[in-house]
């Protein structure tokens, strides 16, 4: 590909299409913000130009703290063109750990979005001696906001020092140092320069098709996975539409039609199970023919399907999956991209089936991110796996079943950090992913767990506890669960229902629904839910059989801590947080 920056999608963008008139936007306030691709150049130029003229000087770091939004991308392209390295930080993480990030990356600009954030930093910024200037995308009290940004670039414009400092800038120069949200344990920069995350738009540009033209975003920018696809979105033409919140996704969809987006599989799980709940509700033959098209659905296989299947499928599509895409706003979709931890097949086989084709990814940060990729391709597509090693990425099982990798995608190192990059990359260039798999016969990859999740039980039985978990939460009762165990004689757990589908449930059974605190203690709602737990353990051998488990009610997620942005259970919070229950489950007690 000509583009050497990552900058130089934005000139590629203008080219291709010069007449994109929706290139980023945003719902505010009820209504869709766009900006144009002319508008999207222009504003970054000026952007450039006042942290120019405020003295950002080459391989300066600026942090950037926002949710999604259209200014989120101009001001991340802006950095870039200045020399600069965006240091993208999540706006839902402690006051400790932004006290650990800005200082660590030695950040001299911060542009922040919330409240909250800025109370947490103006509580630490005497403990951050690199921090100079803090911005404002909307009106914080008495700190400058972005218009007075815009403003100081447009009095100040010098094309001249613009031009000559995007001519600097090199394919291998630092890009973006992003720190690792991480299961466990401090957070780490990984840097990642023009090249790393350029090679993953060239080898990835070929999977949409070129029907494809608005992507939905919601998952955080901030997070490589993420931001990587907006900036294929943008080398590819589409527009991207940036959704309001979470909560709002649906409605979004249903507004924009979406042709792409990427999601984690806790998403398409609470729509799967969304979409089989309001069956439930149909009656007589049309109860019937749901459910028979569902069960169709999860038999759907990418290739190999026999001309009775396809009749079938194409029957199942005019009574009952065009009706789901309808109500889901997906009657477009191309491709829906999966990543961040496993999907389980029957899920996945759905979706594909229904057609919101899913293609499972695999990577992480450190490799900026992409390892492992479905594609077009025969036999690079299929249910449970996450497909081949992108190309020109090398990817092997080690002798302890740990996948390794090695190629343009591995990161130049933790910032900062040559120790703990020298734990990952070995001698030869190989980076540990820490994580479990196997390849099938076509060369895709399955995961099957994280090498340090594994525990061995006091008996000397090791447990993959990432099998255990991912097969209770295939049942509708269960949003949360973590299997422990280590030195342990048998394997136990922490279990969250799914107070949602717990509450539809009741009244299914005429059981009134007072709290979820109180409903996981009524004795017909516990003996169901513990019913489902020994359903759930027939699929395991003895040793990993869940012997003793916790429904408890209390609410997992991103803003207490416990869920990575991706929403993986934090094993290390749960351990401390639960300590004395864990305790006393293995002592015998309640």
């Amino acid at each position: 590909m000509e583009e050497k920056r990552i900058f130089d999608i934005l000139t590629t963008y203008l080219k291709k299409h010069p007449n994109q008139d929706k290139a980023l936007v945003k719902k505010e306030n009820g209504e869709w913000k766009t900006y144009s691709i002319q508008e999207y150049v222009e504003t970054t130029n000026i952007i450039s130009y006042a942290l120019i003229k405020l003295g950002i000087q080459k391989d300066d770091k600026v942090a950037i703290i926002s949710s999604n939004r259209p200014e989120w991308n101009i001001m991340d392209m802006a950095i870039q063109q200045v020399e600069a390295v965006t240091v993208p930080i999540y706006p839902t993480i402690s006051k400790e750990d932004y006290r650990i990030v800005i200082n660590n990356s030695e950040a001299k600009f911060v542009m922040v979005e919330g409240l909250c954030v800025l109370n947490k930093i103006e509580e630490i910024i005497n403990d951050i001696p690199s921090l100079k200037m803090i911005y404002t995308f909307v009106k914080r009290g008495d700190y400058p906001i972005w218009n007075d940004l815009i403003a100081l670039g447009k009095e100040n414009q010098n094309p001249e020092e613009l031009e000559r400092r995007k001519a600097e800038v090199k394919s291998n120069d630092c890009a973006t140092i992003i720190y690792t949200s991480g299961t466990t344990g401090t957070p780490k920069g990984v840097m990642l320069s023009h090249a790393n995350i350029l090679g993953q738009i060239e080898n990835l540009h070929h999977t949409p098709s070129p029907t494809s033209t608005k992507a939905l975003s919601f998952l955080p920018i901030c997070h490589a996975y993420e931001r990587m696809l907006v900036y294929l979105y943008q080398y590819l033409g589409m527009s991207v539409y940036y959704a309001e919140s979470v909560a709002t996704i649906a409605n979004d969809m249903k507004e924009i039609h979406p042709t792409m987006m990427s999601c984690v599989p806790r998403l398409l799980e609470k729509i799967y199970l969304k979409v089989r709940q309001n069956g439930q509700k149909q009656k007589g033959i049309s109860k019937m023919i749901f459910y028979w098209a569902m069960n169709l659905a999860e038999r759907y296989t990418v290739e190999g399907r026999s001309w009775f299947y396809n009749l079938e499928r194409a029957i199942a599509d005019k009574l009952v999956y065009s009706k789901i895409r309808k109500n889901l706003g997906a009657e477009n979709f191309d491709i829906v991209v999966s990543g961040a931890a496993s999907i389980q097949k029957n899920i996945s086989a759905f979706f594909s089936a229904i057609k919101m084709p899913v293609f499972e990814g695999y990577g992480m940060t450190e490799c900026s991110p992409v390892i492992c990729v479905s594609s077009r391709l025969p036999h690079a597509r299929e249910a449970g796996y996450v497909g081949p090693a992108l190309p020109g990425v090398e990817v092997k099982i080690a002798d302890n079943g740990e996948i390794i990798c090695r190629g343009h995608n591995v990161m130049m190192g933790y910032y900062k950090q040559p120790e703990l990059t020298a734990e990952v990359i070995d001698k030869d260039g190989w980076f540990h992913t820490g994580d479990l798999g196997e390849f099938n016969e076509h060369g895709s990859m399955r995961i099957t767990g994280r090498l340090k999740n594994l525990f061995k039980t006091s008996l000397g039985k090791y447990i993959n506890p990432d099998i255990i978990e991912n097969k209770f939460t295939e049942s509708g009762f269960f949003e949360n669960v973590v299997v422990l165990g280590e030195n342990e004689k048998y394997a136990a757990a922490i279990i969250v229902p799914d107070f949602s589908f717990l509450k539809d449930w009741c009244a299914k059974h005429e059981i009134p629904y007072t709290t979820n605190e109180e409903m996981i203690g009524v004795k017909e709602v516990k003996n169901r839910l513990t019913a489902e737990v020994q359903k759930i353990n027939s699929n395991f051998g003895d040793t990993e059989k869940v012997k003793r488990f916790k429904f408890i009610a209390d609410e997992w997620s991103t803003a207490n801590g416990i869920l990575t942005p991706t929403l993986k259970v934090k094993r290390a919070v749960i351990l401390q947080k639960y300590g004395d229950m864990i305790s006393r489950m293995y002592q015998g007690g309640d």
